[in-house]
């Protein structure tokens, strides 16, 4: 099978291939063949992203696809959700409370607000379940078939709180089929990770599958502040999650799936830094050391989290349609407290603070003692009855939390000296329609509405001021209705290649800010943000199953779009809406067999996010950073014509996968480098709170082989090999304190896996 039998379009497209990175000849190209002895081609990738299984080519929406072994790889230095950001076009996942309370954004649109209380316009949805708050939004993957992107308003099928698109992650299911895996790796840090995971029948109708994971990491940090000298106190973690599920199926037509699942962590909450950044510039400086820090509240930095949820899926199949039912509940608690200043002392002491300026110590804290979520959805969906198709249902989704927001005071050693209680009720419902019409063999269309109905009830109190201020209670209410829904048509431009053109309207729910209460501040509300969306793309799969090309071009205009003024000067946190922010872009996504042992895989994506609003003014930095925005005459910082912060306008990756037969097995080596632009941390614009371009890359190499019945890998792997280090976050009320990512990582992995 010679890989150069192309039509024209393959040639154009093959040339999109090589311009995302893979760099490869075309008189290389000529030379090779692929072996018809070895099975090669593009996997067939199914997805879900319109609550049916499809093949991802003919989904008109620009959906990007992990299949387990590139999350495995992603995932294998012990790293969160995180792990997944600027792996697939367009996506972007950082976090100021580390391990947890992971922060999506999507064609640049996201929220940067870290309360427990902030709402995000990107989706996390989980075996079906969304997951509101972000606390939830960290469990880990693990045991995973799929994890599902799909960029753009998803308002229809899945509503509220879903204008910038969902990640949408699958857990391997139960099956009468016996299978087991088991994995163990050990790396720098000390750190360990074990996974487990065994499925099969029980009975003739009843399957069951039990997954677990247990990831553990030393601390590794030194404290250097003088008078809390300590090695290795800061670093560690101990994460345990399981998973149990059940099927049920007595018959052809009935099933009844079970998923309980847990998660129990303990780490140190985000390690800040005082005073990393050079004045001026966005470096770090000189002297910096990722393994050292200087705090004085090093003892009491903690986090612990404690989630667990359980959901049932019920199907009945009735001939000529399905009927649906999906319950869920979630719960969670956790409690953090960091060295928010990054450092120690202050500068009004005798002894003086360090390192750098500390104009005063902050120490604070979150605890979310009681949280309860409650789903449910039911939906009927027709069976393949031909021309037209349907699905329409029911949404309704219930949530509880109290959070207690603490601030202790350093200097008394770390005596609890401020507490304000908000409690949250959230309500929604909402009613859905989605129709798919065969207009002919090759068009589709498709078109759906959603009516949904959201209230929000928040109480506040101020218990204990740290600034001796008088306690005090209040209340307020958000509601809103509003209608979403997209309409898209599909075209079967060659056996090769559908393209599809799509409008679509999203929205994020009406949202409520207390957390200032600390600080003897009013609450804040704000209205719905809405998003319209316009795109089109293509999904081509050519030269006989072995390249695949998808691309995309959108443009939007979020109105009313909801931001957070957080922190700078005064420690704000207030919401607003500005008038609009417009983005626009494009993706990319590739992969191609050059030849039967080796394939590369490239994709690229260009967002453009732009505010406009001449009349909003939020405060600028705190902490002695060089505002580049013009100030009005209240001292506040003008960020009409900013990037939406978190937004680069590159994201992009490299991958290849090189293997070789040996024995009864074969020898891979994979290599993958992503790339992320520059970011803004904040809505203002700053020189030294703008973090620079990031480039990662990762490195594995392994045996695979194979016996009856089982399979075996061992592996040396690496991640950002280079050690590259970059601001990825910053705090900017008190210094020029910020964060870094994550460093260079090398262990090595034994897995198995049976059947």
């Amino acid at each position: 099978m010679n890989v150069f039998n192309k039509t024209s379009l393959a040639l154009c497209v093959n040339a999109a291939i090589f311009a995302c990175g893979a760099g490869v000849t075309t008189s290389a190209l000529a030379q090779e063949k692929i072996d018809s002895n070895k099975v090669v081609g593009i996997e067939v990738i199914e997805v879900t992203a319109r609550k049916r299984t499809e093949n991802v080519k003919d989904v008109p929406i620009s959906v990007s696809a992990l299949t387990p072994k590139k999350l495995e790889v992603l995932g294998s230095s012990g790293m969160d959700v995180r792990s997944l950001s600027a792996k697939v076009p367009s996506l972007l996942i950082e976090s100021s409370f580390g391990r947890t309370f992971p922060r999506f954004y999507i064609r640049g649109l996201g929220n940067t607000d870290f309360d427990l209380l902030a709402s995000q316009p990107v989706s996390l949805i989980y075996d079906d379940v969304v997951l509101e708050n972000a606390l939830t939004k960290g469990m880990p993957m693990f045991d995973i078939e799929r994890v599902e992107v799909l960029r753009g308003p998803q308002g229809t099928l899945f509503g509220r709180n879903t204008p910038a698109g969902i990640v949408k992650v699958e857990s391997k299911k139960p099956t009468q089929d016996f299978d087991a895996s088991i994995s163990g790796s050990y790396g720098s840090f000390g750190s360990t990770d074990f996974r487990v995971a065994v499925g099969g029948g029980l009975t003739d109708t009843v399957s069951a599958r039990v997954a677990l994971l247990q990831q553990d990491r030393d601390d590794w940090i030194d404290n250097k502040a003088p008078g809390f000298e300590q090695k290795d106190q800061l670093g560690g973690y101990s994460e345990t999650a399981g998973r149990l599920q059940l099927l049920w199926e007595p018959n052809d037509d009935f099933s009844a799936l079970f998923n309980y699942h847990f998660r129990d962590a303990e780490a140190d909450a985000r390690v800040f830094r005082a005073n990393i950044i050079k004045p001026g510039t966005n470096d770090l400086v000189d002297n910096f050391d990722r393994a050292t820090v200087y705090h004085d509240a090093a003892s009491r930095n903690n986090q612990t989290v404690d989630m667990k949820g359980a959901s049932l899926k019920i199907e009945y199949d009735f001939g000529d349609y399905t009927l649906t039912s999906i319950t869920g509940h979630e719960s969670a608690e956790m409690f953090s407290v960091g060295d928010i200043d990054g450092g120690y002392g202050a500068v009004f002491l005798p002894t003086g603070g360090g390192p750098g300026l500390i104009p005063f110590p902050s120490e604070t804290g979150a605890r979310m003692p009681d949280h309860a979520q409650s789903t449910q959805e039911i939906r009927i969906a027709s069976n393949d009855l031909g021309a037209l198709d349907y699905q329409f249902g029911f949404f309704l989704f219930d949530e509880d939390l109290t959070i207690n927001n603490l601030s202790f005071n350093t200097l008394g050693g770390g005596v609890q000296d401020g507490l304000a209680i908000q409690k949250m009720e959230t309500s929604a419902w909402a009613v859905f329609a989605s129709l798919d019409y065969e207009v002919s063999d090759r068009l589709s269309i498709n078109g759906g509405l959603r009516y949904s109905d959201d209230e929000r009830k928040w109480d506040g109190e101020l218990v204990l001021s740290p600034f001796g201020a008088p306690g005090f209670s209040e209340s307020n209410d958000v509601d809103d209705s509003q209608v979403s829904g997209d309409l898209s048509a599909s075209y079967v431009l060659n056996d090769e290649t559908n393209i599809y053109a799509r409008i679509a309207r999203g929205y994020r729910a009406p949202s409520i800010q207390g957390r200032s209460l600390l600080f003897s501040a009013n609450s804040t509300t704000a209205d719905s943000e809405t998003v319209d969306s316009v795109e089109t793309g293509f999904k081509s799969v050519f030269l006989d199953n072995t390249a695949r090309v998808d691309g995309s071009i959108y443009y939007y205009v979020v109105n009313d779009q909801q931001l957070t003024a957080v922190g700078g000067s005064g420690n704000v946190a207030s919401l607003l809406n500005a008038d609009k922010s417009v983005g626009y872009g494009f993706e990319l996504d590739s992969e191609y067999y050059l030849t039967a042992d080796l394939v590369l895989a490239a994709s690229v994506s260009y967002n453009h996010t732009e505010l406009q609003d001449s009349s909003v003014a939020v405060p600028g930095c705190g902490g002695g950073c060089t505002v580049t925005d013009p100030i009005n005459g209240d001292g506040l910082a003008l960020i009409d014509g900013n990037s939406l912060p978190q937004s680069p306008e590159w994201i992009s990756n490299l991958s290849a996968r090189w293997t070789k037969e040996i024995g009864e097995g074969e020898l891979y080596v994979y290599t993958d480098w992503s790339y992320r632009s520059e970011v803004n941390f904040f809505l203002y614009e700053s020189t030294e709170f703008t973090g620079d371009a990031l480039l990662e890359g990762g490195v594995r190499v392994g045996y695979e082989w194979y016996t009856d019945g089982a399979e075996y890998e061992v592996a040396l792997f690496g991640r950002n090999i280079t050690d590259e280090e970059q601001l990825t976050g910053a705090i900017d009320f008190n210094n020029l304190t910020g964060y870094t990512n994550e460093p260079r990582f090398w262990g090595i992995e034994f897995k198995a896996n049976f059947y």
